[in-house]
């Protein structure tokens, strides 16, 4: 909204010119996203301690989280809103890559939500039945996958179903109609993925902050000519407005994280998990660095794998492979403390992302 207000104003006061630049624009929501969430989150702490909207512990987990039982829940809403809404006032919303931002982190939270108010009312870790959590999952990935798919046969100048391979820059296959089961496949991977991170106090919205913080500078290397040209990406000029989506996700979890942090004061819940999973891969697809995504969110596959590795080994051997999956709790149950595993997992998130960019010139 303040895109359409503030540089119509700039024949009166010229340093309003500031504000039809990205980098300003950029700044300025991500600013806007920090102070939401630090303003609203102890208002919205104490009305989740009203309403009894506590955290519900597993019983086969680390003895030590049975402490964490209680601690408010669905946080994951104040990140949401911190993010949308200085996006809705700093970017251009004719611009359809952010309307497709965030309406897929607006879908993927609603299943989050809807998961996290049925382990409230029942008092249980347990929420939507898996295969209907995973069903809605689909839904909207396939959704996001045609809309997608949409622009692109629209005109390619918006968008291409091309697939660039990492460090090889002739290797671009069309996936065509095949994209969508594609665009679908990242989407839920990623929203599982972090999802799955998503238990230890801090580690997840820090980890997610490193990798918006590196889609903030794709994006705006994409969205520029000059920049694009030299590094051998494809050029999508509207893909510059995702730069202020991805600041406002960087802004909105340094806030959450100022109440995350361990020991947290609250838990963002399945709602803030899916959402911002979804928000992740969403933006990796729109600009075509959805491989790229496994070296940026290094730690979400990780935890993934882990899981994958430990429901295989258990099913086909009858062994497990880690004491605990996902694999922060393996590293728990060995001995480590909560805040080391955060930290070192932080730090491999870090050289995951500084290694993501190197790439875009390893050609």
């Amino acid at each position: 909204m303040l895109y359409y207000l503030l540089p119509p104003l700039a024949p009166y006061l010229g340093v309003l010119n500031v504000t039809r630049y990205i980098t300003f624009r950029t700044a300025a929501a991500s600013l806007t996203a920090l102070a939401l969430s630090l303003m609203l989150g102890p208002w919205l702490i104490r009305k989740l301690r009203e309403f009894q909207i506590g955290q519900v512990i597993r019983q086969e987990g680390p003895s030590t989280h049975q402490a964490k039982a209680g601690i408010p829940t669905m946080g994951g809403l104040l990140i949401l809103v911190s993010a949308i809404v200085p996006t809705l006032l700093w970017a251009d919303l004719s611009n359809s890559y952010v309307c497709i931002a965030v309406l897929a982190t607006i879908s993927f939270g609603a299943v989050g939500l809807a998961d996290d108010y049925l382990k409230i009312t029942r008092r249980s870790h347990r929420g939507l039945i898996p295969r209907y959590k995973m069903g809605l999952q689909v839904i909207v990935a396939i959704g996001i996958g045609i809309t997608i798919v949409a622009l692109a046969s629209q005109d390619p100048a918006l968008y291409s179903t091309h697939l660039i391979f990492p460090f090889f820059k002739n290797f671009v296959p069309d996936l065509g109609l095949l994209y969508i089961l594609f665009a679908a496949l990242v989407l839920i991977s990623t929203a599982n993925g972090v999802n799955l991170t998503d238990g230890l106090d801090g580690l997840a919205i820090s980890t997610f902050a490193i990798a918006a913080a590196t889609f903030t500078a794709l994006t705006y290397v994409i969205g520029h000519h000059t920049l694009a040209e030299y590094l051998l990406l494809v050029h999508f000029p509207p893909a510059g407005e995702l730069t202020i989506f991805c600041g406002s996700l960087v802004g909105a979890s340094l806030g959450f994280l100022w109440y995350n942090s361990y020991p947290a004061e609250i838990f963002m819940g399945d709602v803030g998990s899916l959402g911002l999973g979804g928000a992740l891969g969403t933006v990796a697809i729109l600009i075509k660095q959805e491989l790229l995504l496994i070296i940026v969110g290094g730690i979400f596959v990780l935890e993934a794998a882990s899981v994958i590795v430990q429901v295989a080994s258990f099913k086909l051997t009858g062994r497990r492979v880690f004491r605990m999956a996902p694999l922060h709790h393996h590293f728990e149950l060995i001995g480590w403390s909560e805040p080391k595993v955060i930290s070192r997992f932080l730090i491999i998130a870090v050289i995951c992302a500084l290694f993501s960019l190197t790439t875009l010139k390893l050609r």
